[in-house]
Parts: C-alpha cells; structure tokens; sequence
C-alpha cells in the first residue's frame, strides 16, 4: 500500500551493514519495478583499497514520485582528501521495500571518479509514489550504512497531508548539531536545507569545535576537507540517511556575501582568483549533496534552482540567490536601482511562470529574508543590503505578483538570520494600506550563532518590531521548523533546543503558527511559556 503522508512513527536508525565479499557487475537496473533485479555475474576485479570507504555516511534527495537521487562519497581518510588511489572504483547498489533487502527492487553499478572526489550520484526512476525504500552501497567486501527514502506522492494524487522539516546554518564551530535527533523524531517526509551547510572560516582555537585546516578554504581540496568534516558529525549523518533531503546554497559555502563573481573582500581577492575559488566550491558541493547530474558544475556555474511537486498540492520552488545577483548596493538608492537583481531575469521568468502552474500551495525554498528588516529603532533606518531589503524593485515586482491573482498560496521559507523572523510579506512595507500577499518564515540556525543571549536581542529588537507591524514573531534560539500542509492549511512549528554547546540537547516548542489557503499572512496561534 502506498504510504500516507505523514509516514507512520516508526523510526528509522541508519546501521552499517554486514560484510558481503563475491560482488558482481551487471547492467545498472533503474527501470520499473517488476524487472528482474538480478544482474548478470561478471566477475572483475577490485582495486586494493583501505578499510572505511564509508565514513561519510549515504544520503538521498530530490525525491519526484518513481524515485531520488542515492548520495556516497569513498573517502577512508575524509580530513586528508579522501585517501583513495588515483583510479576509478566500481561501487555496487541496490533498492529494497525492506530494511533486511529481502525485497529488492532494483540494484545497479556505478563508477565513483577520482576526478568527483569519488563522489557517487545515482538518479532512481520507475520507483512506485508515496513509499518509503531503504538502499545501500558496497565495494569489494565493504557494505555502506543502510539508508531510507521516501518517494513523492503521485502526480495526479493530492495527499491528504504533507509533513515535512526546513531548516539552515550549521556552522560546525558554532556548536554541535543537536537539533538533528529531534528533528528526525518528527517523522518529515523530507527535509529542505536552506544553506550555509559548511561555514568558510578558519579555525578559531575559542571555538566549540574547531574548524579543520589552517586558513579558508580556497582549492578543491581545501572545500573537499572541509565538507568531509561536517559529515563526520554523527547526528548530520543519520539525519541524511534518514530521510530525503532537498538542499540549495547561499554564502558560505563559497565565501562570506558573495555575489555573482564578487566575493566579500575584493581588495584581498583578485577576479581570477575569486573565480578559481567559486569554481572549486562549487565542484566540492555537488561532491557532497544529493543532487541531479544538471547540478554538476561547468566552469563557474552549477544548476541550483530547480522545482519540486508533491501531486497538485504544493510545488516547491527551490532558489538561488547567489550565482545571478547584482553586487550588494551601498546606500537605499542603489537599492532602489531597477537593474538591481537577485535572481537573474532568466530565474525570475522561471520562478513566475512556474508558481502559476495551478499547485495550491507554492512553498519558496529562499536564502535571504524578503520581509522588510530595519535594524534601527526610531526614525533611522538600517537595512541589511544583503538580503532582499537591497534588491526592493524585484522584490516589489514580485510581490505583487503574489497578489495578483496569477498564482496561490505563496509562502517562503527562509534561513541566514541565526534567528526566527514570522512576517506577512507586503509589496510596500511602508504603507499601511499595502496589501498582505504572502507569508514567510524565516527560520533559526542549526547551530549558527550559538547559545546567544535571548535577553540582548529582544533588548535590541522589541523595540524595532514594535514599529514594524508585519513581524508577527521574533526570537533567537536554535532550531528548525516543522510544518504540516493540507489543502486547507500550512501548519508550522518553531522548534528550538536548550544548547549546541554540549552533544545532547533538551527541544520545545517555542510557537506555533498558522497559514490558511485563500487567505494571504501568517497567524501566531501559541508560544511557549
């Protein structure tokens, strides 16, 4: 029976799997289910390699309703580039309805590639929707962690619910990632990451964990090293290999504000080598997440928006607000530039055409806050140029594209802030009378920011939200949101831990919210104690 979204309880610990020795390769089975998954034995042989191939752990994501994309990385020495021989390596597969793989479904080879980082990306079709699968990797005599996915619900079937988890910025030296085992424990059918997966710095010996290296990265080893680390982190692992991830990217993945071929500080970094750089990073994050081969990187750019659909209730419109932007501007007037862009004109066209497509609910998977965010109480304004506080014309244009009538239910799902910010999004902030055309929620930090005192920023930041009446809700504790959407309503829950400064960490509830279908803005219903 296809699964019901949400799934059921039932938890799922990703474990190592047993040995298995006498491998074979055959045809890479991705068709429909009811093939023959068996592949014909053709003995070969296999490269001496070290022990621990799989210390990065499995992954999936981008699930479409016949299948994901299966992520693994060879790398028994992951802080030192990998420490595989300079040679291809054939890695086996398989697909099972069951954790024991008594039911295996589809089983394949691929090649992991010195020249990916012996990276691996298998793309599965002709899956049944709405079904969960687990899946595993093998070389020679060495089994992965056993993995699960979730497939999407059917593209005539609208499910009756769909749970799911969004969340962003893990900076490894900010804290441990302990809102992870929560959020498994919530059951979502995915997980969207709003990026800043790795952070760039160097390693700051005050740090809760310590960066490794000496410097930023800037080569492809360095970027390599440095994704490797953060999954090594137990929790970071299980939650991949839990559960389908949908990821995209925004600054420090590459370098701290960078936009286009511009990084933070170009009197410290040359236009050719800032370039060298974004080429290097970018290579080193397709080596890491679970994306399509379109992601792949070619020169200086890589594929990241893209769109997602779970049946005719929601599309997913995953940004990029990196690669195609303008320069940040230096004074409002800039921002008020019309050629100032986030997204580029070809991703705006994209973005527009594809949230009229009829879906109920269009759901933005967004890096930077688009709710006008003053930093200054009092007539003053201060403005972070950085997100779409810079970029006001789009952001105007679209907006009132939201209230056009031309498409339903848009709603924005945003990280960067290292804090929570619920807004109703208007195209003028500064009018009364502007209309509410949509909601966003922008949410906490896994880590990032670490334990910051809640009483400093509600010292800074009540009295601006008092003049600021689309904020709906403000705080400053690290967590994820958890959201339920139904044809009716996109339920959403702030859930925040004690700590990332210890392993293990107590979470709550800090608030609720409420999004209702035909009815633009969000609601607070509750917050905790």
């Amino acid at each position: 029976m296809p699964l019901s979204y949400p799934l059921s309880r039932r938890r799922f610990v990703a474990r190592a799997a047993g040995a298995v020795a006498g491998l074979v390769v055959g045809p890479a089975l991705v068709g429909p289910e009811g093939q023959n998954p068996r592949a014909v034995p053709i003995p070969r042989p296999v490269p001496k390699l070290p022990p621990g191939l799989f210390t990065l752990g499995v992954a999936s994501g981008d699930p479409t309703p016949d299948g994901a994309v299966l992520w693994t990385r060879l790398a028994p020495d992951p802080l030192a580039g990998g420490g595989m021989p300079d040679e291809n390596v054939l890695v086996d597969w398989e697909v099972a309805e069951d954790e024991r793989f008594s039911r295996v479904r589809q089983r394949g080879v691929v090649v992991a590639e010195p020249r990916l980082g012996h990276s691996v990306h298998v793309e599965l079709v002709g899956l049944r929707p709405g079904r969960e699968y687990w899946y595993r990797f093998r070389v020679g005599g060495e089994a992965s962690p056993i993995g699960r996915t979730i497939t999407a619900p059917a593209a005539d079937e609208t499910p009756r619910r769909l749970r799911f988890a969004f969340a962003s910025c893990q900076d490894w030296q900010a804290g441990y990632f302990t809102p992870y085992p929560h959020l498994l424990a919530e059951d979502p059918s995915f997980v969207v990451f709003l990026g800043d997966y790795i952070y760039e710095n160097g390693p700051n010996k005050d740090a809760t964990r310590l960066h490794e290296g000496i410097d930023e990265p800037y080569t492809l080893a360095d970027y390599r090293n440095r994704h490797a680390q953060y999954r090594t982190d137990p929790d970071l692992r299980k939650a991949h290999a839990s559960v389908p991830w949908i990821v995209t990217l925004d600054d420090h993945e590459i370098d701290n504000n960078w936009a286009d071929e511009s990084p933070q500080d170009p009197n410290r970094q040359t236009p050719e080598a800032f370039r060298a750089r974004r080429v290097a990073a970018l290579q080193a994050y397709y080596e890491h997440m679970p994306l399509r081969r379109e992601s792949l990187p070619h020169g200086l750019e890589s594929q990241i928006y893209r769109r997602l659909d779970f049946g005719p209730l929601a599309s997913l419109h995953v940004l990029d607000t990196r690669q195609y932007r303008s320069t940040q501007p230096w004074n409002l007037a800039r921002a008020n530039d019309p050629t100032m862009t986030m997204t580029g004109a070809r991703q705006e066209e994209w973005l527009v055409r594809g949230m009229g497509g009829g879906a109920r609910w269009n759901l933005l998977a967004n890096q930077v806050m688009w709710a006008q965010n003053d930093r200054a109480a009092g007539p003053r304004q201060a403005f972070e140029m950085d997100a779409w506080d810079g970029y006001r014309v789009q952001r105007r244009r679209l907006l009132e594209f939201f209230g056009s009538g031309r498409t339903s239910n848009p709603v924005v799902l945003t990280g960067d802030r290292h804090a929570t910010w619920v807004c109703d999004l208007k195209p003028d902030f500064d009018d009364p009378a502007s209309p509410v055309v949509g909601a966003e929620l922008t949410g906490t930090s896994i880590t990032s920011g670490g334990d910051y005192s809640r009483v400093a920023f509600h010292k800074m930041f009540d009295p601006i939200m008092a003049e600021s009446p689309h904020w709906k809700f403000i705080d400053n504790r690290r967590g994820y949101f958890i959201c339920e959407l139904t044809a009716d309503s996109l339920q959403a829950a702030l859930r925040t831990v004690d700590t990332v400064g210890t392993p293990a960490a107590n979470v709550l509830t800090a608030a609720r919210f409420e999004v209702l279908a035909g009815i633009p803005g969000v609601r607070l219903v509750s917050t905790a104690a």
